[in-house]
């Protein structure tokens, strides 16, 4: 039986490990598979002596289409959340610096994959929408990582209206830390930066950094997890999702 090619490539690079992306059918969705694959990626790399930092990217125009909508429904109704949870969590808690590469879109869970992020360069191609609320749901799992790092006035207004923003405002709002014309070249001097840390520097300065997301994860896992649950499973998610899945506006949409 021919082996499916994986959804998370991976290369290394002076210190720099990559970890690309790969799943264009479903948009780099946050499939159960693609979980797997990018926890097995993270462990890897941070045994790896000879990596000081990962890189995050993506093939394709979307950088991460959020959850994945075909898988929303099957299983135990907390797993999904709860495997999202202990992804974010895995990408805040690793020792080596995660960087993301963005040249494409971003929509609702990505953005809590981008969050989770320690430092992020988006290219002007580049767009983001909280969409959660235009489907039934609500940010619940994702905003572990980004309510401590989000502008309060942007939360409240992209979280309610789904509305599209660009690199620059993403980068105003505390979403991502550098909007640049050209992502290479402003990932250029973060990176050489990393490259001179030490291993020991690197993983105690990162834990001073993210000591209040590791508390929202601590404090609110479950409880946002359970929440994020039920609205999956409630008759208006379904709707949502289903208009979602069948191109067409919800039945609430005025």
């Amino acid at each position: 039986m021919t082996q499916a090619p994986p959804l998370v490539r991976r290369s290394h690079e002076r210190g720099i490990t990559t970890l690309t992306l790969d799943s264009p059918h479903n948009r780099n969705a946050l499939s159960a598979r693609l979980m797997a694959e990018l926890h097995g990626a993270l462990a890897d790399a941070a045994a790896d002596e000879a990596t000081r930092a990962v890189v995050l990217t993506h093939t394709g125009g979307t950088f991460c289409a959020g959850a994945d909508l075909s898988e929303a429904t099957s299983g135990p109704p907390t797993r999904g959340p709860l495997e999202l949870a202990r992804l974010l969590r895995t990408l805040v808690e690793l020792p080596l610096p995660v960087v993301a590469r963005v040249t494409g879109h971003v929509r609702a869970g990505g953005l809590g994959l981008l969050g989770a992020c320690d430092i992020s360069v988006a290219g002007p191609e580049t767009t983001f929408a909280f969409t959660e609320a235009r489907l039934g749901l609500a940010p619940a799992v994702i905003s572990l990582p980004l309510l401590s790092r989000l502008d309060p006035r942007a939360v409240g207004r992209y979280y309610l209206t789904g509305e599209k923003f660009d690199a620059a405002e993403a980068a105003r709002i505390g979403l991502v830390t550098l909007a640049a014309d050209d992502v290479d070249a402003g990932l250029a001097p973060v990176l050489e930066g990393l490259r001179k840390g030490s291993p020991q520097g690197l993983a105690a300065s990162k834990k001073l950094a993210t000591a209040e997301v590791l508390a929202a994860f601590d404090r609110d896992t479950e409880a946002l997890a359970e929440h994020s649950a039920a609205l999956f499973a409630s008759d208006e998610a379904r709707e949502g999702m289903t208009a979602f899945l069948e191109r067409r506006s919800p039945a609430w949409a005025r």
